[in-house]
C-alpha cells in the first residue's frame, strides 16, 4: 500500500513538472503573473510556470503587419475620398503591452484608423496624391508617440490607395489639362519675349555698323542662291541711279 502511494506521489510530481514546463521561441516572451500579480518577464527557452499559482501570457516580439481598413476621409478642400494603409509595428516592452492595454492588436488597429482620418483630414487632395511620403511620416510619428505607453514601436506607415469618385477624377483631369495649357502659353510668351529682345539688340547693332548690314545682305543672298526655283531681284542703290541719270540730263 505504501509502495502504491509512493508511486502515485512520484507520478503526480512528474505530471506537475511536465505541466509546469514551457518552451518559448527566440521571438517570444512570457509575461508571468504570481497569484494574479505581475511577477516578471521570462524567455526565451525553457521556463517553469507553477500551475494554479502562476499564469503566463505569450507575447510575440516580431514585427506585425496590420492592414488598416479603408477609411472615409473628407479633405480640407471638401473632397470625399477612401483611403487605406498598412501599419508595421512590434512590441518592445511585453509587460506594458499586457498590463497597460487590453488586446493591444485591436487597440493599435483602432488607433491607426482614427489617426489616419485625423491627419489626412487636415490636408488637401493634392497633398494626399503628391505628398505621400510626408503624410506617412506624420502618421507614423503620431502613432508612435501614442503607442509608446503600451510598449509598442510603430516603425512604418504606408498609404496604399487613395480612391476618388469618378466625377472628381474627370474634374482633376480637366484641371491638369488646363494647367498644361497655361504652362504652354507661358513658355510660348517667354520665347516671344526673348526673341524680341534678341531682334532689338541685332537691329541696334546693324544701325550702328552699316557694313554689318551689307554682310547680312550678302549672307542672305548666299542662302537663297542655292535654290534654283527662287528668283533673285537685286535692288539698285539710289546713288547709282543718280550717276546713270546725269549723262541724260546733260544731253537734254
Amino acid at each position: 500500500m505504501f509502495e502504491f502511494g509512493g508511486l502515485t506521489l512520484v507520478f503526480f510530481i512528474l505530471v506537475l513538472v511536465v505541466a509546469s514546463l514551457r518552451i518559448l521561441r527566440e521571438y517570444e516572451r512570457g509575461v508571468v503573473f504570481m497569484l494574479g500579480r505581475f511577477w516578471k518577464v521570462k524567455g526565451p527557452g525553457l521556463i517553469l510556470v507553477i500551475p494554479g499559482i502562476q499564469q503566463m501570457v505569450r507575447v510575440d516580439l516580431r514585427t506585425v503587419v496590420l492592414d488598416v481598413p479603408s477609411q472615409d476621409v473628407i479633405s480640407r478642400d471638401n473632397v470625399s475620398v477612401k483611403v487605406n494603409a498598412v501599419l508595421y509595428f512590434r512590441v518592445i516592452d511585453p509587460a506594458k503591452a499586457i498590463l497597460q492595454v487590453e488586446e493591444f492588436l485591436v487597440a493599435t488597429s483602432q488607433l491607426a484608423q482614427t489617426t489616419l482620418r485625423a491627419v489626412l483630414g487636415k490636408h488637401e487632395l493634392d497633398d494626399m496624391l503628391a505628398e505621400r511620403e510626408r503624410l506617412n511620416q506624420d502618421i507614423q510619428q503620431l502613432l508612435d508617440a501614442q503607442t509608446d505607453a503600451w510598449g509598442i514601436k510603430v516603425s512604418n506607415v504606408e498609404i496604399k490607395h487613395v480612391d476618388i469618385d469618378e466625377t472628381m477624377v474627370r474634374a482633376i483631369a480637366k484641371q491638369a489639362e488646363a494647367e498644361r495649357e497655361r504652362r504652354a502659353k507661358i513658355i510660348h510668351a517667354e520665347g516671344e519675349l526673348q526673341a524680341s529682345e534678341k531682334l532689338l539688340a541685332a537691329a541696334e547693332i546693324l544701325a550702328i555698323r552699316p557694313e554689318a548690314m551689307q554682310l547680312r545682305y550678302l549672307q542672305t543672298l548666299s542662302n537663297i542662291a542655292g535654290d534654283k526655283t527662287n528668283t533673285i531681284v537685286f535692288p539698285m542703290p539710289g546713288e547709282l541711279m543718280n550717276l546713270m541719270m546725269r549723262p541724260t540730263k546733260k544731253a537734254d
